[in-house]
């Protein structure tokens, strides 16, 4: 543990060397004394962590001296000390910034012992919050949260930073599994609001009868099993962040009330008819082309607008072929550290098997093939034979039946459609044949499956 430091300022200088012999007592307290208020003006550079201050100096009063303090050292507490009981200047004295006022007496080194401790665990507590608060900063950053250096990426970072100044809304889109948390995340704890709270709610996981009182809250009595008060999402997240993630599963009538609160930036709570502000940075993610589902009538096209705001796509792991090793060695490296293991590398051969695969899991099931190969691997480093994918068909129970060619030909195409949102040209285009080939098969063939 650190040396506490204290300064005493005293003119007295038998009393100051009895208040330092008292509590040098205590061996992890470094004191210095100062007998007037220029020694002491010229020593707060050193940033001590305590001050105790006679309040009559040769030099100075105690109330300049401690408007000083205030204004060089502002965390630094400060206790007065005088030789008078004066009940106004100690409250001017409190009231102006001082820590407490203590009076010369038989009981002042025991009073002035309980105030050190008390003001040495309070010191201690902020610096532990300051040092945590750095680390959280530290591990919120871009390049900490999001790995990657392929030109996609590079274009994501780009736009994340565009995202930190305003409160626009910010919609992200991409695959499961290709971190739309993770970049919500990083926008907010980089933002002016990263001191407020990040509240994420995953939309799809929320029954359509519960999803209103989870967003808006509820009064005690307002339904059954209603018992108290509850404050809801929007009240949660108030100051901070609303992560909204699969807002394309959101139910129709809820897309309403939602837009309502975003138009008028005020909710009620479920059996209460009074308004409740909400200052919440709204973003959202969805694997689903949104647009498409304005067009197919699933999604309201006012609310998609509304909460389209800075757009931001975020590339499968399939297309950047140079971040995939980069994250592997990444994935070991934190795995390793976690779990007090020695730290291992990949082989050329586990290099090769794991970029000639394409990993339809994204990002998040290259995380977990790593961390697989890392519990199974028994040599110092990853080899091909630690590494596992499981087969995007799921070909066991693709040919679990007999069925025919064109049956599995169709089980194909829709196995793509579903992985590329019915993008139909996309899907041509993965497969190597025309768009009326897929129409056709779903059209033809649909009765045999």
């Amino acid at each position: 543990m650190d040396a506490f430091r204290i300064f005493i300022v005293e003119d007295d200088k038998i009393f100051a060397k009895r208040l330092q012999y008292e509590l040098s007592l205590n061996s992890d307290l470094e004191l210095s004394i100062y007998t007037d208020g220029k020694s002491l003006i010229q020593a707060l550079k050193q940033e001590p962590d305590l001050i105790t201050l006679d309040y009559h100096l040769p030099d100075s009063q105690g109330d300049e001296l401690l408007k000083i303090i205030i204004e060089q050292n502002p965390k630094t507490p400060v206790i007065m000390i005088s030789g008078q009981q004066d009940v106004t200047t100690a409250l001017d004295l409190m009231k102006n910034g001082a820590y407490d006022y203590l009076v010369k007496g038989d009981d002042l080194i025991n009073r002035l012992r309980n105030l050190i401790h008390n003001v040495r665990e309070k010191v201690q507590l902020e610096k532990k919050v300051e040092q945590l608060e750095a680390e959280l900063t530290k591990k919120f950053t871009f390049t900490n949260l999001i790995r990657g250096k392929s030109s996609s990426m590079i274009k994501v970072f780009q736009l994340m930073k565009k995202a930190l100044a305003s409160k626009i809304s910010v919609s992200i889109t991409g695959e499961t599994g290709t971190g739309k948390e993770l970049v919500a995340k990083a926008i907010h704890f980089n933002s002016p609001r990263k001191d407020g709270p990040f509240v994420a709610v995953n939309v799809s996981a929320i029954p359509s009868e519960l999803i209103e009182s989870e967003m808006f809250g509820f009064e005690k009595g307002a339904f059954t099993g209603a018992i108290g008060r509850r404050i809801g999402k929007f009240e949660e997240a108030n100051g901070g962040t609303l992560f909204l993630d699969e807002i394309g599963d959101m139910d129709f009538n809820m897309q309403s009330k939602l837009l309502r609160v975003l138009q008028e930036e005020e909710f009620t709570r479920i059996g209460s008819n009074k308004e409740v502000k909400t200052n919440c940075r709204i973003m959202v993610a969805t694997h689903k082309n949104l647009a498409e589902e304005v067009k197919n009538g699933n999604f309201r096209g006012d609310l998609y607008y509304r909460l389209l705001g800075l757009p931001i796509e975020l590339p499968p792991l399939r297309e950047r072929d140079q971040d995939v090793i980069l994250l592997s060695k990444y994935f070991i490296q934190e795995f390793c550290k976690d779990n007090g293991l020695p730290k291992k590398n990949l082989s050329t051969a586990a290099i090769k098997k794991l970029k000639s695969y394409n990993f339809p899991g994204n990002v998040r099931e290259l995380k977990a093939i790593i961390e697989l190969a890392l519990v199974l691997g028994s040599e110092d480093e990853i080899t091909d034979e630690d590494i596992s994918f499981n087969s995007s068909l799921g070909l066991d129970d693709l040919f679990s039946k007999d069925m025919t060619l064109k049956q599995y030909n169709l089980k194909i195409v829709e196995h793509y459609l579903k992985k590329y949102d019915d993008d139909i040209k996309l899907v041509a285009e993965k497969l190597d044949i025309g768009k009326s080939t897929i129409y056709r098969m779903i059209n033809n063939y649909k009765g045999d499956s």
